[in-house]
């Protein structure tokens, strides 16, 4: 009995020091630093290139994009995405957001408006998820519908 109790022990020790090597570290984040991502992003939009903007986005991550119907999951997707929209020189403004923060993991979700360089504008409801990648945070969805009423 002692014998079956001490190999039990033991695997427990070796499971539970597994685990604590390999749970993650939560980064200490705070609403500000999740709603100076989108000014990042809105800041590589100004620069006209489509490749930094698509930085902001882990390699893997997800955009519905307002202005089309193709759902882009890679970097060529979300840079081919980007250099369109771009040509009509857009400036975002958040109009009323919510930012849930997490371990290792942010949601920002509200309305936006873009306005174009012709003047025209687009209200959209958008949804920024943020993960972090051991470096920095980085786009991992990115959801944008333009608003359904007028």
């Amino acid at each position: 009995m002692k014998k079956v109790l001490g190999i039990v022990g033991s695997l427990l020790l070796v499971s539970g020091s597994a685990m604590a090597t390999t749970a993650p570290d939560c980064v200490k984040v705070d609403k500000a630093q999740i709603e100076g991502l989108f000014d990042k992003w809105n800041d590589s939009l100004q620069t006209g290139d489509a490749k930094k903007v698509a930085n902001n986005y882990l390699s893997d991550a997800v955009l519905l994009p307002t202005v089309s119907n193709k759902v882009r999951l890679t970097d060529a997707e979300r840079v081919d995405y980007f250099e369109h929209f771009l040509e009509k020189k857009p400036f975002g403004k958040i109009d009323s957001r919510t930012v849930r923060l997490g371990c290792n993991k942010a949601v920002d979700a509200g309305t936006y408006t873009f306005t174009f360089a012709d003047k025209s504008k687009v209200s959209a409801r958008y949804t920024f998820t943020y993960a972090w990648n051991g470096k920095e945070w980085k786009i991992s969805t990115h959801h944008s519908s333009a608003m359904p009423e007028a």
